[in-house]
């Protein structure tokens, strides 16, 4: 009984744990594992808090502690792959005196994990549903789109420039005021379910991506979110 009651937060410590290995995957360029500890830090972080509930030793130590370990596994990490995908990346001229510099900045991101993290932990809006992009969509969205797309995003189409602002986007997205599609079912009718079914249904062509497909998807998940908050302001 004494360890099922510790239980919870030993699975939350190996999210943790694949975050810290995450990053240092990420620091030696080794996107495909770094990728795959992400989604396995994100395996433990969906397990932990359901396994609290379920022994019913849910504690505000194990709600820190989560909020901790996700800070780095979708936070410290994807910005560690963005850090080297500035190395990476082309520099327009103007930029090349900075080149030593500017990868530093891909940091922004997990100043931006966390603000948003904490927002979660005491906005109570949030409870059914999400406010802003969840850290583990947007870490799943860049791990998804650097190993799908890599030889486009270190190519002369591409470059610092481009990146830098696309990551200050994704940093904006974290921790807007737009609330994103739940995608939780009370039953499964069309009638009440509609917008998540077009949702899904849109997602089927995205999986031709091969592993650019998760980045297609949080895209068109985000897009669609903000057309339904667009379309209910008016």
């Amino acid at each position: 009984m004494n360890f099922l009651k510790h239980l919870p937060n030993t699975i939350t410590c190996c999210n943790l744990i694949s975050g810290c290995i995450a990053t240092g995957c990420a620091f030696y360029g080794q996107y495909q594992w770094a990728v795959l500890m992400i989604i396995v830090g994100a395996v433990f972080d969906f397990f932990d808090g359901m396994t609290a509930r379920a022994l019913g030793v849910s504690s505000p130590i194990g709600k820190e502690l989560d909020s901790l370990a996700d800070v780095v596994t979708f936070g410290v990490a994807p910005s560690a792959i963005i850090f080297y995908l500035f190395h990476e990346v082309h520099y327009p001229q103007v930029l090349l005196p900075l080149r030593d510099f500017v990868p530093y900045t891909a940091f922004i991101m997990a100043a931006f994990s966390a603000l948003r993290l904490a927002k979660f932990n005491l906005d109570e809006r949030q409870a059914m549903g999400f406010i802003g992009l969840p850290t583990p969509a947007n870490a799943l969205f860049w791990g998804s789109l650097v190993l799908g797309q890599h030889a486009f995003l270190v190519s002369l189409k591409f470059n610092a420039v481009f990146l830098f602002l696309f990551m200050l986007l994704f940093c904006m997205l974290l921790v807007c005021e737009v609330p994103m599609l739940a995608l939780k079912f009370k039953d499964f009718s069309w009638e009440k379910n509609k917008v998540k079914y077009i949702f899904l249904l849109g997602c089927l062509p995205c999986f031709f991506l091969g592993t650019s497909c998760f980045a297609a998807i949080i895209l068109w998940y985000v897009a669609l979110s903000i057309i339904i908050d667009v379309r209910a302001r008016h």
